[in-house]
């Protein structure tokens, strides 16, 4: 019977050392996480969110303490969230924390490069937040403040005091950084929401690429649309649309 229950702790320790996501990466810092969605999509924005979960010395009251349980239970419970799930997700996120999206269309997308679009949408939500954060952790292998200043047509311009403060920020980037950190997790979930939301939106104007279910991604039902009924202004023309993409009148 002791060895069963001492097994069964040890089975307890290891799953809350391994799996359990931590809430911060600086435990003295306001730290912010942020994460984007629809990067390999062939229609509509990318979308980023940027959420401080953790902001030392913060008194939470009793009720928003079990809500905020609750939710990180929910989130470690299930590293493959539902759509549904996410939705029901989102509301307590919001009700808690300090947080901001951010759509970049898919003409800004087209001018400076899907990369680029994405560490934008990430840098734009950062700097959307109302508190400005010490230390910011970002989901991938680049650093956050890369890339600012760019010069172009469509879209926000940074300013020189926006570039200053996003470069003043200490920043990690963390490869599966949603994976292992709670604020990362909690910025993807509202990144995918959001832009669910667009494209469930613009799938009302042209029902027949199905965005409501494929959401702008590659599969085969929204490549055979584009290849019956062309293109559309909310497609990123600079993607490869049609594995014979020579042959598409863009």
């Amino acid at each position: 019977m002791q060895k069963s229950v001492k097994g069964c702790v040890e089975i307890i320790y290891f799953y809350k050392k391994y799996f359990m996501l931590k809430k911060c990466y600086k435990e003295f810092l306001i730290e912010c996480g942020t994460d984007e969605a629809g990067r390999g999509c062939l229609a509509g924005p990318v979308t980023a969110a940027a959420i401080i979960l953790h902001k030392p010395n913060t008194l939470l009251t009793k009720e928003e303490k079990k809500l905020e349980k609750t939710l990180f239970h929910a989130i470690n419970d299930s590293k493959q969230l539902t759509e549904k799930k996410r939705f029901e997700l989102r509301p307590i996120i919001e009700s808690l924390f300090d947080f901001a999206y951010i759509h970049i269309h898919n003409q800004e997308i087209d001018e400076i490069n899907i990369l680029n679009a994405s560490m934008k949408a990430m840098q734009e939500s950062v700097l959307k937040l109302k508190t400005q954060p010490e230390h910011i952790i970002v989901d991938g292998n680049r650093p956050l403040n890369g890339k600012l200043g760019m010069k172009q047509n469509i879209g926000k311009i940074f300013s020189p005091e926006e570039i200053e403060i996003l470069k003043s920020i200490p920043n990690t980037s963390i490869i599966k950084g949603d994976a292992n950190y709670l604020s990362i997790a909690a910025a993807s979930i509202l990144a995918k929401t959001y832009r669910d939301d667009f494209m469930d939106n613009i799938h009302e104007e042209f029902p027949m690429y199905n965005w409501k279910k494929n959401k702008g991604y590659p599969t085969k039902e929204h490549r055979e649309a584009i290849r019956t009924y062309g293109i559309t202004k909310y497609h990123r023309t600079t993607f490869r649309l049609l594995p014979e993409q020579l042959t598409l009148d863009l």
